[in-house]
């Protein structure tokens, strides 16, 4: 049976296809592929989803590896191996607020997808904040008054940058990473051992 990869839509993605065209694996269906949510090749089979649901494919056995940012493993703590990093979907996770903001001296509100992180940031520094889950666009968040600031992933800044806001504090640093499913490991270890070397040798 083929190996099954699970891969984060969007990004990631695009990211993965290019870093997988160079190590010559074949990526036209792929590019292809359309609306599609599953594709297969004449090596493996791909699915395509959000990066929370990748790390459920693969923790139930739906999918053998998995393609999914760190900053996914580090809010959920899927019960997936993770393996190594991949040499792209480099992030970092910081909190911004609006250009001249002054924040509040006493109990802070922060807008986030990233409730755990925030709370284990916050916590950490010895802080009390009150934090609002989004779901999507938490640039609007200072900017409409619901929270003095969010806790967001930062690639370029331009998002940030082109609503407004500023980051005051950078705290965690992200890449892609390569997951597994704990029993595909050892019932498909041949299977898996080819492509899992050449994804990690590729990076050298």
């Amino acid at each position: 049976m083929k190996p099954v990869i699970a891969l984060t839509k969007g990004r990631l993605e695009k990211q993965f296809l290019s870093y997988f065209s160079s190590l010559q694996y074949d990526t036209e269906p792929l590019i292809k592929k359309g609306r599609k949510l599953r594709i297969e090749t004449d090596q493996f089979a791909f699915i395509f989803a959000k990066g929370p649901d990748v790390t459920t494919y693969v923790q139930y056995g739906i999918a053998d590896l998995g393609v999914v940012g760190g900053d996914i493993l580090a809010e959920f703590e899927p019960d997936v191996y993770d393996l190594f990093p991949l040499p792209f979907g480099k992030c970092r996770m910081a909190v911004a607020t609006e250009q001249g903001k002054i924040w509040p001296k006493h109990k802070k509100t922060i807008a986030s997808k990233y409730t755990s992180i925030t709370k284990d940031f916050f916590k950490n520094k010895g802080e009390s904040v009150e934090i609002i889950k989004l779901e999507g666009s938490v640039e609007l968040a200072p900017i409409l008054g619901l929270a003095d600031g969010i806790v967001d992933i930062v690639e370029t800044g331009t998002t940030l940058k082109e609503n407004g806001l500023v980051v005051s504090e950078e705290f965690l640093k992200f890449s892609a990473r390569l997951i597994a499913n704990r029993s595909a490991l050892k019932i498909k270890r041949n299977e898996l051992a080819a492509v899992i070397k050449r994804l990690q040798e590729g990076q050298i």
